[in-house]
């Protein structure tokens, strides 16, 4: 299986939701352009940041440790984190490693947005 490259933008859902679709694989390689799509996405202060995980194929150890580095941006902030489109085998991950305590998980986009009021 290739190696798909980490890739994000940054959406603003008006009034008060940033949100990142992330692409590809979430290793070491996707510091910088992770970090620079929160920062892009926090620039208008919004409440809440959406991570949309949906084509995300890979996430290693240090990718979890790149979320959480984005959990406690957010957290320092009193910024809520959301996520949607984790698969199965993610959703299992973000709950053995805790992280599902601390960013709400939905299913889809529609229903994040919902819960980001």
């Amino acid at each position: 299986m290739p190696v798909q490259p980490f890739a994000a933008s940054v959406r603003h859902q008006p009034p008060s939701t940033g949100i990142i679709d992330l692409r590809g694989e979430i290793n070491a390689a996707a510091e910088a352009r992770l970090s620079a799509a929160y920062t892009e996405a926090e620039g208008r202060n919004p409440p809440t940041i959406v991570l949309n995980f949906g084509d995300v194929s890979y996430i290693n150890s240090t990718g979890i440790a790149l979320i959480v580095g984005l959990l406690a941006r957010a957290r320092k902030a009193k910024r809520r984190l959301l996520v949607f489109g984790l698969s199965p085998h993610y959703q299992e991950i973000f709950q053995i490693t805790r992280l599902a305590d601390f960013m709400t998980v939905f299913q889809d986009e529609t229903s994040a947005l919902a819960g980001s009021k």
